[in-house]
């Protein structure tokens, strides 16, 4: 029977008869003082990390601007569109949990910014990813599953340009600009939340109506530069890293050990990122700040797979899954773990048989 991925179909019905519904998720024990030291949050990090994010940005838009017509203004308008299509992803998360900054106004400040950048409307993506911590990748439950299977090939290369992302988040703003929620939003934004989800969308969408219309004016598409197109142009980096979070791992499992990977990522991409390659250990432990994570993953590695060694060995990896995914979609990863490592719960034997 085909799997229904949807949040109002079969499939949630499935996860919960399965007992899949807030699962008590595995956990390598640790010493409880050891992950308390590393939750502590500072401003000062997140401080200097964000300023160099917005000061880049701003002296890229500059330089852009300055050179503007001429192509020579084009890679800076490339390293601009990536800090604001796809650094404003990770800064959305981390804010998002509040565990960047330690004062909580300065997370809520950033995270709306970063929201703005790439169409998120605030408080709709906060619940759906609370949602996504609660019931990572099982299906039926968790609305930020990247890939169905079987997986579509073409969407997800679309998406290295924010092409079908960016117009459901459109129009998905346009809803909520008219006073709606989508039905599977309905299921997971809480009631007190859904007056500010419209007039963000409203305020939003005078923004967007303001840049298009001084781009029309201007007879330039220089202020979409700045504002709008950013989303399509810079969004690649942020889905060639968030496709490694899951993608190819197992669904409906209850241990982060078989869902999620961890990947060793270049300094660049990590501070585009914000250490988010450590994506099992966030799993694990999400109150830990992006900043602590390799200090985490050092703790925990003795009970976890083997990170892959580079993004190019992550999808080295990956794309023979995707491939044969496309014939037989219960094909699957299953890492090794170390023999330090607790072994999996019994649910690992469904997936050995489809193993690749």
């Amino acid at each position: 029977m085909a799997k229904d991925y949807s949040l109002l179909g079969d499939g949630g019905r499935r996860a919960v008869e399965a007992g899949l519904v807030s699962p008590s998720w595995y956990r390598t024990p640790v010493d409880p003082a050891h992950i308390r030291a590393l939750m502590e949050k500072s401003d000062r990090m997140a401080m200097r990390d964000t300023v160099i994010w917005l000061g880049l940005m701003v002296v890229f838009a500059g330089i852009g601007i300055a050179l503007w017509p001429s192509w020579w203004s084009a890679p800076f308008w490339l390293a601009y569109g990536v800090l604001y299509g796809s650094a404003s992803d990770s800064r959305w998360h981390e804010c998002g949990h509040n565990t960047a900054f330690r004062t909580t106004w300065m997370n809520t400040v950033v995270y709306h910014i970063a929201s703005f950048m790439l169409m998120r409307a605030p408080h709709v993506w906060r619940a759906s990813h609370v949602r996504h911590h609660t019931d990572t990748i099982i299906v039926g439950r968790d609305p930020e599953i990247v890939a169905m299977r079987p997986p579509d090939l073409a969407k997800l290369v679309a998406n290295l340009f924010g092409l079908i992302d960016t117009w459901a988040l459109g129009k998905r703003m346009v809803l909520h600009a008219s006073g709606r929620l989508h039905l599977e939003e309905e299921t997971y934004v809480r009631d007190k939340e859904r007056t500010l989800v419209f007039w963000t969308a409203r305020i939003w969408v005078a923004i967007y109506l303001t840049v298009i219309f001084l781009a029309l004016w201007m007879g330039s598409i220089l202020p979409l530069m700045v504002i709008g197109l950013p989303r399509l142009y810079g969004a690649w980096h942020h889905v060639m890293t968030g496709v490694l979070q899951h993608l190819g791992l197992a669904e409906n499992v209850t241990d982060h050990r078989l869902n999620t990977r961890t990947v060793l990522m270049n300094p660049i991409s990590r501070f585009i990122y914000l250490n988010m390659n450590y994506h099992l250990e966030h799993h694990m432990f999400t109150m830990v700040p992006y900043y602590n994570l390799p200090k985490l993953h050092a703790l925990i590695r003795h009970d976890t797979p083997a990170p892959e060694p580079s993004i190019t060995a992550a999808f080295r990896r990956l794309l023979p899954v995707l491939r044969k995914q496309l014939r037989y979609e219960d094909a699957v990863i299953v890492p090794d773990l170390p023999e330090t490592a607790a072994p999996y719960r019994a649910e690992v034997a469904r997936l050995k048989p489809h193993a690749v």
